[in-house]
């Protein structure tokens, strides 16, 4: 059985890298930030905001959270992400998932592995996944990467309004006390700042196929 983590930043391309690497080995693929998201969609659903949410109260929330939210266009919008990345910071919340995903790629629903994506998977989630990627980017280019993908689907946003959710974001996810961003040191580190997608994956699959387990 292969186990893959790949880690990175929002908007790096680690999404489009996971799935594709899952439908080229035939592993089971989890989107371990849609897990933050749904429950971020939940909250905020329930009345909550980023400046009234605290920490028992979204852990709280784990229990009775909705795995179909995960898969809902409606967790995909700044304002979830922005919900999202507090309660990532929270120890409490990380602990409630961690079991989950880890169970996942235990014992993938189906494939000969899994692939799972995020912000702490290759360093706390999975420490002894087969291969490990963390995948980065110059913060402007990520800030164009999103604004892209979200006036794609339709969403009126404004690439300076984006860019400084993004600067917040990164600030948070990298100075959390609990399983901060950042790359495992085992991971082989990727800069898709003037990488495609395809770019991305070619690096991936070199690294797998002059690994000596294959």
């Amino acid at each position: 059985m292969m186990i893959i983590a790949v880690d990175g930043s929002a908007a790096s391309g680690k999404g489009t890298l996971a799935k594709r690497l899952a439908a080229r080995f035939n592993l089971s693929h989890l989107d371990t930030g849609s897990l933050y998201r749904a429950l971020a969609l939940d909250l905020l659903q329930s009345g909550q905001t980023t400046d009234t949410i605290d920490e028992k109260t979204a852990a709280s929330a784990i229990e009775g959270l909705d795995p179909a939210l995960a898969d809902t266009a409606d967790i995909r919008t700044d304002r979830v992400a922005g919900m999202a990345s507090v309660i990532a910071a929270m120890p409490l919340v990380r602990a409630g998932l961690v079991e989950l995903q880890r169970g996942f790629a235990m014992s993938p629903p189906h494939g000969e592995g899994a692939v799972l994506d995020g912000r702490d998977i290759g360093s706390v989630i999975l420490p002894d996944a087969d291969f490990k990627f963390f995948i980065d980017a110059d913060l402007e280019v990520r800030a164009a990467r999103r604004t892209r993908e979200l006036q794609a689907a339709g969403q009126s946003v404004m690439f300076r309004d984006v860019l400084e959710d993004m600067r917040d974001r990164d600030r948070r996810d990298r100075e959390r006390q609990s399983a901060p961003l950042k790359a495992a040191d085992d991971a082989l580190a990727i800069d898709s700042s003037e990488l495609d997608a395809d770019g991305v994956f070619d690096r991936a699959i070199d690294h797998i196929s002059s690994s000596p387990e294959q």
